[in-house]
C-alpha cells in the first residue's frame, strides 16, 4: 500500500525505471505535436507532460495510467486560443481543473457510464478527422505558423517540401508497420517505440540534407522552436500565468465547462481501458482519479501548460514495457522536465514533419474505418448516433456536437422503450393487454388505442407481473376504462395491477381498487 506520506512502492523499481524512460521516449514528440497541433507554443506541451508526471502521478490513485496534453482537446484548446488568447485559455484551464476537483469530490465518477458508447466514438472519431485535418499542412512542409489549410488548396501545395513529405511518409510507414503482426510476433523490435524510430529518422534524414548542403534541407520554421530555452534558469523565465482578466468574460467559463467535461470523461474511459491491461488485476478509483486530475490541470493552467487527461498511448505503452506503479509516470515526468532544462538544443532539431506524421497516425487511429463498419454492424441506433456525433462536431464544435449526439441516442432510446413498454394480443372478443417493466406517459396514445379496440360483450386481461414503474397518467386511464366496462359489458380481468389480482365488473372490489390507486398515487 502507498500513501501521501510514500506515494510510490518500490517493490517493482526495475520495470518502473524501464517503462518510464519509454514512456518518456514517446511522450516528447507526442506532447509538443499536440501543442503545435492546438496552436500553442510547444513548451506548452511540455509542461502539460512534466505536471502529468509529476503532480498527478503523486495524487493519482491509478497505477499504471499516464497523464499529459491529449489530441482529443486539440479542437478544444485551438478555439480557445483563437477566442481568448494563449493568457485565456490558461484561465479556463485553471479553472477546468477547479471544476474536475468539484466532480470528484461530488462523487461524479460514473458519468462515463451514461454517455453512450455510439456518442463517444462519434467525439473520438471527429477529434481524429480534425487532427488529420490539421496536420496536413505540416506534413508537406509548412511551418508550425502557416495559414494554409485544405480549404485553400492552391495555397497547399504551393510551397510543399519534399523532404518534409518524405520524412512523413516513411514516418506513416515505420508507425504502420510496428502495428502488423509480423511486428508483433517479433518482441525484441518493439524495445525501442515506433515514434521515437520516426524522430530519430526524421532528424537524420534533415541533419544529413544540411550537412550536404542540399537545397531541399529544412529551415529552421519547420522544425520545433523552443525560443530561449537555455538552462533551468531561462526555463522558468518562459513560464507563463493566466490571464485572470478574463474573470468577467461569459465565454470562458463555458470553454472551462468543455474542457473539464471532456478532459474528464477521456481521463475515466482511459482508466477504465488501463485497468483492463493491468497484469496485477487492479482498479483505481475514479473519483479519486478526477481529483488528481483537477490538481494537474489547476497546476499546469497556472504555470503555462496545456489541459491535460489521462492518456491511453502512453499508458499503454507503460503497461507493455513493464510499468508496475505510478513510479513509472513519476519518472518519465522527471525525464521530461530534465530535457527540456539541459536539452532544449536538442529538441530543437526535430523536424515538424515527424510531428505531423505521429499525429496522422493518432488521428487514423482514432476515426480508422474499422472503427465505422463496427459502429454499422451494431445496428442503427449505435451507428446514427455516431454519424450525428461526427457531423455535428465538425459542424459546430466538440460540446454542442457531443449534445447532439446525446439528443440523437436519447430518442432511440425513447424509441425503444416506448416499442416495448406494451404489448396487446387480440382474438376473437378476448384481449391481452401486458405492461412491460416500465410505462410512462409517452405510451398513453397507445394504451388508450388498445383499450378502444376491445369489443363490447368481450374480455380484457391486464398484466403487470413484469412491471416495475407505471406513470400516473397510465393508472388514470386504466381505472377509467375499469370503471366504464360495466356499462360495455366488458369483463376485465386484472393480474397484479398495483397489487390486485382480480375480475371486473365487481362494484365492491372496484371500489377497493379505486382506493389503493388512490392512496398509491
Amino acid at each position: 500500500m502507498t500513501s501521501l506520506s510514500n506515494p510510490f512502492d518500490f517493490r517493482h523499481a526495475g520495470r518502473d525505471l524501464r517503462a518510464g524512460i519509454v514512456v518518456f521516449f514517446v511522450a516528447i514528440p507526442l506532447c509538443l505535436g499536440i501543442a503545435i497541433a492546438s496552436g500553442a507554443p510547444p513548451i506548452s506541451g511540455l509542461i502539460a507532460g512534466m505536471v502529468g508526471g509529476l503532480v498527478i502521478s503523486l495524487a493519482s490513485g491509478s497505477q499504471l495510467s499516464v497523464s499529459g496534453p491529449a489530441a482529443g482537446l486539440t479542437v478544444i484548446v485551438l478555439a480557445a486560443i483563437e477566442e481568448f488568447g494563449y493568457g485565456g485559455l490558461l484561465f479556463a484551464t485553471l479553472l477546468a481543473g477547479a471544476l474536475q476537483m468539484l466532480f470528484g469530490v461530488l462523487r461524479f465518477g460514473g458519468i462515463g457510464a451514461f454517455v453512450p458508447s455510439g456518442v463517444i466514438k462519434g467525439m473520438l472519431a471527429a477529434i481524429g478527422l480534425i487532427l488529420i485535418a490539421t496536420q496536413i499542412p505540416l506534413a508537406l512542409g509548412h511551418g508550425a505558423q502557416t495559414e494554409a489549410s485544405l480549404a485553400d488548396p492552391q495555397a497547399l501545395f504551393a510551397q510543399t517540401s519534399p523532404l518534409a513529405v518524405l520524412i512523413t511518409v516513411c514516418g506513416l510507414a515505420l508507425l504502420l508497420l510496428f502495428e502488423t503482426r509480423w511486428v508483433r510476433q517479433r518482441p525484441w523490435l518493439r524495445i525501442i517505440p515506433a515514434p521515437l524510430l520516426v524522430v530519430a529518422f526524421g532528424i537524420a534524414l534533415s541533419t544529413g540534407a544540411s550537412l550536404a548542403g542540399s537545397s531541399l534541407a529544412l529551415d529552421a520554421a519547420r522544425h520545433v522552436q523552443l525560443p530561449g530555452l537555455e538552462g533551468p534558469v531561462s526555463f522558468f523565465e518562459t513560464l507563463r500565468l493566466p490571464d485572470f482578466s478574463h474573470w468577467m468574460t461569459p465565454g470562458i467559463y463555458l470553454t472551462a465547462v468543455t474542457i473539464a467535461l471532456v478532459a474528464s470523461l477521456e481521463t475515466l474511459l482511459s482508466i477504465e481501458a488501463v485497468d483492463d491491461m493491468d497484469p496485477l488485476g487492479r482498479t483505481s478509483p475514479p473519483n479519486r482519479e478526477l481529483r488528481a486530475q483537477g490538481l494537474g490541470n489547476m497546476v499546469s493552467g497556472f504555470i503555462g501548460g496545456l489541459p491535460i487527461t489521462a492518456v491511453i498511448v502512453r499508458s499503454s505503452a507503460n503497461v507493455q514495457f513493464g510499468g508496475r506503479t505510478r513510479l513509472s509516470s513519476f519518472i518519465h515526468g522527471v525525464l521530461l522536465t530534465a530535457s527540456v532544462a539541459f536539452l532544449a538544443f536538442a529538441l530543437e532539431q526535430i523536424p515538424l514533419a515527424c510531428l505531423a506524421a505521429i499525429l496522422l497516425h493518432t488521428g487514423y487511429k482514432l476515426a480508422r474505418p474499422a472503427l465505422v463498419m463496427a459502429q454499422y454492424r451494431r445496428g442503427w441506433q449505435r451507428f446514427i448516433p455516431f454519424v450525428v456525433t461526427i457531423g455535428a462536431i465538425l459542424v459546430t464544435d466538440l460540446l454542442a456536437g457531443v449534445l447532439v449526439g446525446m439528443l440523437c441516442a436519447t430518442c432511440f432510446l425513447v424509441r425503444a422503450n416506448y416499442r416495448s413498454a406494451l404489448s396487446f394480443t387480440r382474438s376473437g372478443d378476448h384481449a391481452l393487454l401486458r405492461l412491460n417493466t416500465e410505462v410512462s406517459f409517452l405510451n398513453r396514445q397507445e394504451l388508450r388505442s388498445h383499450l378502444a379496440g376491445v369489443p363490447e360483450g368481450g374480455t380484457l386481461i391486464i398484466d403487470a407481473s413484469a412491471t416495475r414503474f407505471m406513470d400516473a397518467d397510465i393508472r388514470e386511464d386504466i381505472d377509467r376504462f375499469i370503471e366504464s366496462a360495466g356499462a360495455r359489458a366488458i369483463t376485465v380481468e386484472l393480474n397484479h395491477y398495483e397489487g390486485v389480482s382480480a375480475t371486473y365488473p365487481d362494484p365492491a372490489r372496484l371500489r377497493q381498487v379505486g382506493n389503493a390507486s388512490a392512496a398509491t398515487a
